[in-house]
């Protein structure tokens, strides 16, 4: 599986997408969008929208999504078996100050 994540450094969403995949064991490659203005242009060329976190799996764009919402997406496409423990992070959680809208790009 080819997980590329458009990620802050410090975010509550951004945190909660990287508590799905360790708990998942899954390798990710990290894109950091506040310290490279390249990374996060290439987010938004993929996405067609400016808001983070994005995540694609194999190809797919999971735009603006909470690690809630990458886990029912793993889960749901059979790319993972559901685990019951908690995460590290919430996976539902706010940068704060900031809102969250759910888009999933085909």
């Amino acid at each position: 599986m080819k997980i590329i994540a458009y990620l802050k450094p410090e975010c509550g969403w951004s945190r909660g997408v990287r508590a799905i995949f360790k708990k998942y064991n899954l390798l990710y490659e990290d894109k950091d969008i506040i310290n490279n203005e390249s990374n996060y242009e290439e987010m938004v060329e993929k996405s067609g929208q400016p808001l983070s976190p994005c995540v694609e799996i194999n190809g797919k764009m999971l735009a603006d999504v909470s690690g809630e919402e990458v886990e029912a997406y793993l889960v749901k496409n059979r790319l993972v078996n559901q685990r019951n423990e908690a995460p590290e992070a919430p996976i539902n959680k706010a940068c704060q100050g900031h809102g969250h809208g759910h888009i999933i790009l085909d």
